[in-house]
């Protein structure tokens, strides 16, 4: 019998991941911002005067992804890039005013689009979900990720040094899996 991805775990995951992303961007388009920008603006809002190597850190993106993103959002009146006083070489990202505003309006969209997608599933539900989609993440990361990632955060289990594995070819896939 072939296996039939659409029947899979991992297939619903994928898409449900691809309909968040979607009805997310259509919210995050409300306030002006585009899927990713979001994650700057908090990542900020939580620590303000990161330089460029560490929003690429902690977003788990590569540099030339921040530089384009923060183009974007200082082009907005969002945030500021300043040359670091202790090392000219050295940019750092500071929100302006009207960036934490939209940092705060980021937590209203991220918490409407919540109730959209768990609609139906009561609080017993909503937590087991989240354990185990945990699981699926910590399953998904690299061992030496995994062991320091905890259960009891609500932290992602990326740590920002943390390279992802290499895709695995489906070749390499066992072939005796069904469903």
């Amino acid at each position: 019998m072939t296996f039939n991805h659409r029947k899979s775990v991992t297939y619903r995951l994928v898409q449900a991941a691809r309909v968040h992303r979607t009805r997310a961007a259509v919210h995050l388009g409300r306030i002006g911002l585009h899927p990713g920008q979001e994650a700057v603006l908090k990542a900020l809002a939580d620590r303000d005067g990161q330089s460029m190597s560490e929003l690429a850190a902690e977003l788990a993106v590569q540099p030339p992804t921040v530089t384009k993103m923060i183009s974007r959002l200082g082009a907005q009146g969002l945030l500021t890039r300043q040359t670091s006083s202790a090392d000219g070489r050295l940019a750092r990202v500071y929100l302006t005013d009207t960036g934490r505003e939209r940092a705060e309006a980021v937590d209203a969209v991220w918490k409407r689009v919540e109730k959209e997608a768990l609609a139906g599933l009561d609080e017993k539900d909503r937590k087991r979900l989240k354990k185990l989609l945990r699981q699926i993440e910590k399953n998904l990361l690299p061992s030496s990720a995994a062991i320091h990632a905890d259960d009891d955060d609500d932290e992602p289990a990326v740590l920002p040094e943390q390279k992802l594995p290499e895709v695995v070819h489906i070749e390499e896939i066992d072939e005796g899996a069904t469903d």
